[in-house]
């Protein structure tokens, strides 16, 4: 098959919201729907033997949350489908950013009854900026909630978005009857029985038709008719084009516990959502149609099986074929690297891939050559760009609480922090280890990992600061007469870059002002 019938094949996006809005049970349903697993798993409490397969690690079955991002694909009709489920909680907001580099769309979903919320709204805007095509998906129906409307106005006012809905829900909570169709004109109407393995669907071809007042009662249908008819007059009409680029966000209404809604939303996806994308790099823009392989890594996850210490760097495959036993171009360190085992993902289930193209995620087996960011060519000297590592905002001085295991300690500190979801610092003044992070939770989760996953106990110490912010300058005398002036204020950064500790804002604009030579940073292209 050609390299431009693989790519048409190939479709891959990310699915972000709040924290419970059902962002994980929709991956659950898709995959159920996919065929790729044939029971959905519960992703809210622990004493459910069967759990979300995109939640593989096992503080998140503990949390009933998802604290990394996971990879899932599967093929459905006729094309190959590239999940990428990531956390929800703001204190993991920084993977899901990261994450966002890798896709061509995004799945945006909304609690019915919350409607738009804080993280949703950050995370859509990092879309925006990239001009990420995004579909809306409106959850849990199945709950009483705002009224349809009403939501859609909150999409327009508070994420700037021109909505487009391509469904319509009968009813909500008890009253809810099923969905309308819009984008292909037809009405499904549900049973719900509470399982979520099998769906129950009378198909109406026409709105008008009399079985939609036998099916849902006259009172239902004729509202549904009046609510069709104002979305025809208010809303602008799908088009393609604005959609793919992001001018436009078509709107999905369902019950994703339920199955309502879904295979709606999963049938208009694979029509309308946009196939492998350009991507930016510090040369040029480089197109998926091109012959030559390049890909770039997003992500780095350790212990995906703790058993094997396995290390697993994610890498997007921009253009060309990467193959499997072929020797590729790692920028960063001018050397050449050669892949035997490189693997596609169902969640933590890996099996070996002889070719990927582009839009496809694939996972390499790494013994430490790659840090987020690195790219990955057929011999070309180029980087990708746009991969964000952004100034913590909490801050701990890591305690080792066993001394006997303190090499376990710094190999699992320094594969975690490979991560790329927190970051260390060592003081120039004493050598003392500093864990930075964007939320306070990733503490907790770093702690637990070390314990299970190395065998290392860690504690904590608190430490006052503002901000950490990269220095830079090209006087050097300058440079060497801040490191000189501010040592016990500054520290190395995991690639030995100099880092400003700042204990208050007060105190970092004095810094700046005494020192107009120095550049600050708060963000850091990885």
């Amino acid at each position: 098959m050609s390299l431009n019938k693989e790519l048409e094949k190939r479709r891959t996006f990310g699915i972000i919201s709040h924290p419970d809005a059902g962002k994980t049970t929709l991956t659950e349903k898709l995959l159920l729907f996919g065929g790729a697993i044939q029971v959905a798993g519960a992703v809210k409490s622990n004493k459910i033997k069967r759990h979300a397969t995109s939640d593989f690690m096992e503080i998140e079955r503990q949390r009933g949350i998802s604290v990394a991002t996971s990879v899932m694909a599967f093929d459905y009709r006729g094309k190959r489908i590239n999940i990428l489920d990531t956390p929800g909680h703001q204190d993991f907001a920084e993977d899901t950013y990261r994450t966002l580099t890798a896709v061509d769309s995004a799945i945006v979903v909304i609690d019915v009854a919350k409607g738009v919320e804080e993280q949703t709204e950050k995370l859509v805007n990092v879309c925006k900026d990239r001009n990420t095509p995004m579909i809306v998906f409106i959850n849990k129906l199945d709950r009483e909630g705002l009224d349809g409307i009403d939501l859609l106005d909150e999409l327009e006012e508070k994420l700037g978005m021109t909505v487009c809905p391509l469904s319509w829900p009968i009813g909500m909570g008890q009253r809810l009857k099923g969905v309308y169709n819009i984008f292909e004109r037809k009405l499904v109407l549900f049973r719900p029985h509470g399982k979520g393995e099998e769906e129950e669907a009378i198909v109406i071809e026409n709105i008008e038709d009399e079985e939609l007042d036998k099916q849902v009662g006259e009172n239902a249908a004729e509202e549904l008719r009046g609510e069709i008819e104002i979305i025809n007059t208010v809303y602008p009409k799908f088009d393609l084009d604005a959609y793919r680029s992001g001018k436009l966000q078509p709107v999905f209404f369902g019950s994703a516990i339920n199955n309502f809604g879904v295979k709606e939303l999963l049938d208009c996806f694979v029509q309308i959502s946009p196939p492998p994308l350009p991507r930016p790099t510090t040369v040029r823009t480089v197109e998926p149609e091109e012959e030559a392989f390049t890909g770039f890594v997003f992500k780095i996850h350790a212990n995906m099986d703790p058993r094997h210490r396995d290390r697993i760097a994610f890498l997007r495959v921009c253009s060309g074929v990467f193959e499997r036993n072929t020797n590729y171009h790692h920028v960063r360190l001018n050397r050449s690297l050669k892949f035997s085992n490189p693997t596609a993902f169902m969640a933590e289930k890996k099996s070996v891939v002889d070719r990927a193209f582009p839009g496809d995620i694939i996972g390499l087996y790494d013994s430490g050559n790659f840090k987020i960011g690195d790219t990955l060519t057929s011999g070309e000297e180029l980087t990708f760009t746009g991969i964000p590592s952004f100034s913590p905002e909490q801050f701990r001085y890591v305690v080792n609480q066993d001394p006997m295991k303190t090499k376990q300690l710094d190999k699992g500190l320094d594969q975690l922090m490979d991560e790329g979801v927190a970051q260390l610092f060592t003081k120039m003044d004493n050598n003392r280890k500093i864990i930075g992070t964007v939320g306070a939770l990733q503490f907790e989760v770093i702690q637990y990992r070390l314990e299970h996953e190395y065998g290392a106990k860690c504690g904590y110490e608190p430490i006052s600061l503002h901000k950490a912010c990269w220095v830079k300058s090209k006087d050097k005398t300058a440079l060497e007469e801040f490191r000189k002036r501010r040592k016990n204020n500054l520290a190395l950064d995991k690639k030995g870059q100099l880092v400003f500790l700042a204990e208050s804002q007060w105190a970092l604009q004095r810094v700046q002002e005494a020192h107009p030579e120095i550049e600050f940073f708060f963000k850091s292209e990885m």
